[in-house]
C-alpha cells in the first residue's frame, strides 16, 4: 500500500473517538464520550479504511475510508436517536459528487442521477405508505441518505444498495430473535443503519451481477 493509504488507516484510530464526540455534540451534549464505544470505533475505523484499500487500492480507497466514516456517524445517530441530520446527508451527497469529478463527466452525471433517483425513490415510497396506512413508514432522513448513497455509487447500483440494506435488516432482526429480543409490532426501526451498510457494500463491490468477491 502507498504511504497515503497507510496514513488514512492510522488516522482511523483517531477518527473513531472523534466520531463519537461529534455524535454527542450533534445531540446537544458536551462531547463527552463512552470509553467503550470510543475504543470500539478506534478499531472499527482503521478496519474500514483497510477494507476500502483492499477493495480499491490507492486514492479510491482513501475516498472510500472517508465514505465509511461519514456513513458510520450517520448510522450512530440513527441507531441512538432515529435521526439523520440533513447537513450530514447533504455533505454525503456533496462528497460523492466531488469524488466523481476526477473520473469524468459521464461518471459525474451517473452519480448526480443516482442522488436524485435515491431521494425520489424513498420519498415516493414514504408518501405512498403514508397515504395507504395513514402513518409514517420511513423517516425523512432516509431519502436523503439514499441520495447520498446514489452520489457515491451511481444510479445503476441503487437496487443493489436496497438489496444489501434489506439483507442487513433481516440479519439484524434474526439476531434479535435468537437473542430473544424480537422486534415488536409497531416498533420503530432505524432503517438508516442497514441503509448505510448497503451503501458501503455497494461501493465496495459494485452492482449485483458485477460483484467482485
Amino acid at each position: 500500500m502507498t504511504p497515503l493509504a497507510w496514513a488514512i488507516i492510522v488516522l482511523g484510530a483517531a477518527a473513531g473517538p472523534a466520531l463519537v464526540r461529534a455524535a454527542a455534540r450533534l445531540r446537544g451534549g458536551d462531547g463527552a464520550t463512552s470509553s467503550l464505544r470510543a475504543i470500539a470505533l478506534a478499531l472499527v475505523c482503521p478496519a474500514l479504511a483497510a477494507w476500502a484499500q483492499a477493495a480499491h487500492p490507492g486514492a479510491p480507497g482513501v475516498l472510500g475510508a472517508l465514505l465509511a466514516w461519514q456513513l458510520l456517524l450517520l448510522a450512530l445517530l440513527d441507531a441512538d436517536d432515529f435521526w439523520l441530520p440533513l447537513p450530514l446527508t447533504l455533505a454525503l451527497i456533496a462528497s460523492g459528487l466531488l469524488a466523481a469529478i476526477p473520473e469524468g463527466v459521464d461518471v459525474l452525471r451517473q452519480r448526480a442521477m443516482g442522488a436524485f433517483a435515491g431521494w425520489a425513490t424513498l420519498s415516493l415510497l414514504s408518501a405512498a405508505y403514508r397515504r395507504l396506512r395513514g402513518r409514517e413508514g420511513l423517516g425523512g432522513g432516509d431519502a436523503w441518505l439514499l441520495a447520498g448513497g446514489g452520489a457515491w455509487v451511481g444510479w445503476v447500483a441503487l437496487p443493489t444498495v436496497l438489496v444489501w440494506a434489506a439483507g442487513a435488516g433481516l440479519a439484524a432482526a434474526a439476531a434479535l430473535a435468537l437473542a430473544r429480543r424480537p422486534i415488536a409490532s409497531g416498533q420503530h426501526i432505524p432503517f438508516g443503519v442497514p441503509l448505510a451498510a448497503g451503501i458501503w457494500l455497494a461501493w465496495l463491490y459494485g452492482p449485483i451481477g458485477r460483484v467482485g468477491f
